[in-house]
């Protein structure tokens, strides 16, 4: 076992699929025993888990903790500690979404949002820092977004948790500053993930236009009019986690084609 992680844990919510998934991959290239959480087919998702222990030559481990729920994200570090070892980095990536006028947007939809966007990275990251500050190491990655710099109207709950996630992550800095553990986030633009499809196809249709015109329509924002590469946060994620990037604290850092610099 080798690599710039060989001997870390870490613990990737929201990584069956998307970002998270290549942020996990990334990371069991590099050697780290990895547990992944997230819905899906559970064939697809035992494939996942044994590719990445492949890749490690480490241990790599699935739990299917509800993000909403916070008694099931406390089991699930437990389950990290007791199979994988001490959590050493911990990247709070679980993310819904849903589109609507502040004044329209249902209350179930907006208590959802802040639960699995915001909440959830609170609840994960109170059980894994008393860890970490013993052992005066640690990494917390929290996936925030453009959202979290900016704003767009329609999209409130996740305005506001991707906000919150920011100022979370400037908070942790500071709390953990003289521990060796370092809080940070990635706040990335439009990803082509399923998620983002899905407004793709929810824009098309309800403007009766083709998804080419829809994705211009997504893209407006981004003056590289290019999505950002999963790949990319990846490797941004896996730079925040080596020590080359020990005294990176309560950073955001912006992967978005220039969205924000306007």
């Amino acid at each position: 076992m080798s690599g710039q992680l060989a001997g870390r844990t870490a613990v990737v919510t929201g990584s069956t699929s998307g970002i998270g998934r290549a942020i996990a991959q990334f990371f069991a290239r590099e050697g780290a025993n990895v547990l992944v959480n997230g819905f899906g087919d559970a064939k697809e998702i035992e494939s996942l888990r044994a590719s990445l222990a492949k890749e490690s030559g480490a241990k790599a481990a699935y739990h299917g903790a509800d993000m909403s729920k916070p008694a099931e994200i406390e089991a699930m570090i437990r389950a990290a500690e007791k199979e994988l070892g001490p959590v050493d980095i911990l990247v709070n990536n679980a993310g819904i979404q849903y589109v609507a006028p502040v004044d329209e947007f249902p209350t179930e939809k907006w208590d959802a949002i802040i639960a699995i966007n915001l909440s959830s990275a609170f609840h994960a990251t109170k059980h894994v820092l008393k860890g970490m500050k013993a052992r005066r190491w640690g990494r917390v990655i929290n996936i925030a977004s453009a959202h979290g710099l900016v704003a767009s109207p329609n999209k409130s709950a996740y305005v506001a948790a991707k906000h919150g996630i920011v100022g979370f992550t400037k908070t942790v800095a500071l709390e953990v500053a003289e521990t060796g553990v370092r809080s940070n986030a990635i706040c990335p633009g439009f990803v082509l993930t399923p998620l983002v499809q899905k407004q793709i196809d929810d824009l098309a249709k309800q403007h009766n236009i083709t998804a080419a015109a829809a994705k211009d329509m997504i893209l407006a924002p981004q003056p590289t009019k290019e999505f950002v590469k999963i790949e990319e946060i990846a490797a941004m994620a896996l730079y925040l986690s080596t020590e080359a990037a020990a005294q990176i604290n309560g950073a955001s850092f912006s992967i978005d084609g220039g969205w924000t610099a306007k």
